[in-house]
């Protein structure tokens, strides 16, 4: 039972032939479809495919560093809040472009950050950006996070890539932000093999900047294969360039070369279109998981929505914001309680052996992986931490999750429910 996998039929591999008939191969006619469709998806102003969810998390925070920003660009020194608990490439960006990571804690319960820590955090002059993601599908408190984000005139980019689908208070995860990232590796949502995509949310001169930080820095907005669509490309005199010198080769950004290809993006159309059903069976394969386990809860805790204070059969139940969460769940987070018989690591193993694949929350927290731990010994911190960061230690030493992708049958949700029970000395009655 793999926790995540590929689903696709036919149409996803006709579609790959497809785009490599005329062998042109590199992003083209099939990337330019397959953005407009996920941007209208997602109702943004703009998609950009790039060629994994890394690359759109480097790409959109390189954005926000370009000097046409002006004043708004983020420089060298300055502060961007995150949590502690994640996907390191959600981190790095920040780190790779000379800023600095601010870790707040995880709420063990959500998987997402501690809201009350966003104040602690904030430096007047010093905080610039809030880059977070949406942990295992389960939206963020949007609603704090975006007043904070607004009170203080920060950045804000989500990174979404593990919950494309996901909703909060009815609105797409993904356009709260003025960038989001989404990444279509196979285990994601949807897949194109490698790949990815900035999505720009309201803000469409972000567009150029994302697109040039993707293609080589350059200035040009030509696409591949076209020339002159400014109709002045010999008539620039940018830097201290030649007058006249052609704008295919003006580079206004120190940039990379991350596009995807025009088979991936074929493939990635047609996964598009399945989405809804993907996020249904995401959704059914979760509640299956939940009611199933039910009987363990004196040695399991899971995963909640942001704003749910607790799960029954007839659903959740709900503080009193008002606000609502619907996860397109990622993955089945499990918690070992302290009454629990056995440690995470033993529950890892018995499923591993049993044949169901687990994974931890990706890096835990990140502030006791090598490069991080190496970094404080050098006398050179990497990060600013606030608070102890329990929560993210908690995650890291008691949690682990199981696959809900939509390949699971019913079946095989009854057998990684089974396996979870033996491996804690129980039985269920499915």
């Amino acid at each position: 039972m793999p926790y995540a996998g590929r689903v696709f039929t036919e149409e996803e591999v006709e579609a790959a032939v497809g785009a490599t008939l005329d062998f042109w191969l590199t992003l083209g006619v099939e990337g330019e479809a397959f953005e407009r469709e996920l941007a209208a998806a997602l109702g943004v102003r703009n998609s950009v495919l790039v060629n994994s969810g890394s690359s759109a998390n480097l790409v959109a925070f390189a954005a926000v560093t370009s000097p046409k920003l002006g004043d708004r660009r983020l420089k060298p020194g300055d502060e961007v809040i995150t949590v502690a608990a994640g996907f390191p490439t959600t981190v790095a960006p920040i780190i790779q472009n000379g800023c600095v990571p601010v870790f707040i804690d995880n709420d063990p319960v959500t998987l997402n950050a501690r809201v009350d820590q966003l104040d602690d955090a904030y430096v007047p002059g010093r905080t610039r950006a809030v880059m977070m993601a949406h942990t295992l599908g389960n939206p963020f408190n949007v609603t704090a996070i975006v007043d904070f984000c607004r009170r203080h005139d920060l950045w804000l980019i989500e990174d979404n890539c593990d919950s494309l689908g996901s909703t909060y208070d009815g609105k797409w995860t993904g356009t709260f932000g003025d960038l989001s990232t989404q990444s279509f590796y196979p285990p994601h949502h949807i897949t194109m093999g490698e790949g990815g995509a900035v999505n720009v949310v309201r803000n469409a001169g972000l567009k150029l900047l994302v697109e040039s930080f993707r293609d080589w820095g350059r200035d040009c907005w030509c696409p591949s294969g076209k020339d002159n669509t400014c109709n002045k490309r010999f008539g620039w005199h940018l830097g201290e360039l030649p007058d006249g010198y052609d704008h295919k080769y003006v580079y206004s950004h120190l940039g990379y070369n991350l596009k995807p290809t025009d088979p991936q993006a074929a493939i990635g159309r047609r996964q598009l279109a399945r989405l809804p059903a993907f996020v249904d069976a995401r959704r059914r394969n979760w509640e299956s998981l939940r009611r199933l386990l039910e009987p363990l809860g004196d040695f399991l805790a899971f995963q909640l929505p942001t704003h749910a204070t607790g799960w029954s059969s007839e659903g959740f139940s709900w503080d009193s914001s008002g606000h609502r969460s619907d996860p397109s769940w990622f993955g089945f987070m499990i918690r070992v309680l302290p009454a629990c018989p056995v440690s995470r690591r033993d529950l890892a193993v018995a499923l591993d052996a049993a044949r169901v694949g687990n994974r931890m929350l990706f890096g835990g927290n990140l502030v006791r992986q090598p490069v991080f731990a190496q970094a404080r010994k050098t006398g050179v911190p990497l990060v600013r931490i606030v608070g102890d960061l329990a929560g993210a230690d908690a995650i890291m030493n008691d949690c682990l999750f199981v696959g809900v992708y939509p390949g699971l049958t019913p079946a095989m949700c009854g057998h990684i429910a089974s396996a979870v029970a033996a491996a804690v000395g129980r039985r269920l009655d499915l």
